[in-house]
Formats: structure tokens, sequence, C-alpha cells
């Protein structure tokens, strides 16, 4: 099976609303950054047992960890989660950054370190959710 199959799969797997948001998200992302490499990852862990909701991933960058090691990683992110749709944004340094760049702008969402998390799209203003993903990619 392909990423762009996994990811459909993914997409398609969810309730009709949270798809339909889904689906609109993918297809503004892979829009906005369109020879960005996709990913998909199941959220199991090696001895195959969940440890994370499964993510849709977009772009790549390495990832640096505090023993020195690094890994390839994507930089946008986004995943179904119990209430609505996280969108993660990982490259970014200052942790406070996406809080305070966008927290206020962005609608009824939630807006940590480096995720931005809303119920349905209707919810938030999708072309500051544009904004904080493109300058994601810049970091």
């Amino acid at each position: 099976m392909t990423i762009q199959e996994q990811i459909q799969g993914y997409i398609n797997s969810q309730p009709e609303l949270k798809r339909n948001d889904m689906q609109e998200l993918h297809n503004i992302i892979v829009e906005l950054i369109p020879e960005c490499q996709l990913w998909f990852l199941d959220g199991k862990n090696s001895e195959n047992k969940t440890v994370s909701n499964p993510n849709i991933g977009y772009g790549s960058y390495t990832m640096q960890y505090a023993d020195g090691k690094t890994r390839d990683f994507y930089q946008i992110g986004m995943s179904a989660n119990t209430t609505g749709i996280s969108i993660y944004i990982m490259n970014i340094g200052d942790k406070a950054y996406l809080a305070k760049t966008y927290g206020d702008k962005i609608g009824k969402a939630s807006v940590t370190g480096y995720c931005i998390k809303f119920k349905t799209l209707k919810d938030i203003n999708i072309e500051i959710l544009k904004a904080a993903i493109l300058n994601g990619l810049k970091e």
C-alpha cells in the first residue's frame, strides 16, 4: 500500500464531518506545498503497540535530539483526536511562538508549543492556519 493510499484510508476511516474537514485540510496543505514529502505514521511502535494517534506528515527536516542523534521527520503533521483535529508544526524553536503569533487570531482553537487543536474547520480562520503552516516551513 502506498503512502497516499494509507493517508486516504486514514482520512476515510474518520466520521463524516471530521473526514470532510481532514480531506479539505489535506488538500489545502498539498496545495500550499505541492512538492512536499508525504508521511504516514500509523501510531504503532516497533512492537506493534499503539503509542499515538496515526499522523499524516508533510515536508521533511532533520530533528535533533538532546543526545546529539538526528532523525528525519515531517515539518507539518495532521491527526484526528477525540474532539477534533490537531495540526502539528514541528520545526519551531521558540515554544511560545505559535500561541503568541496565532493564538488570538485563529479562532476557537487550543494553541500550544507546536500544536493547533480545533474541533472543526468552521471554528477557525483557515487563512491564519495557512500562514502558520507556511511559517513553520521557513523555520
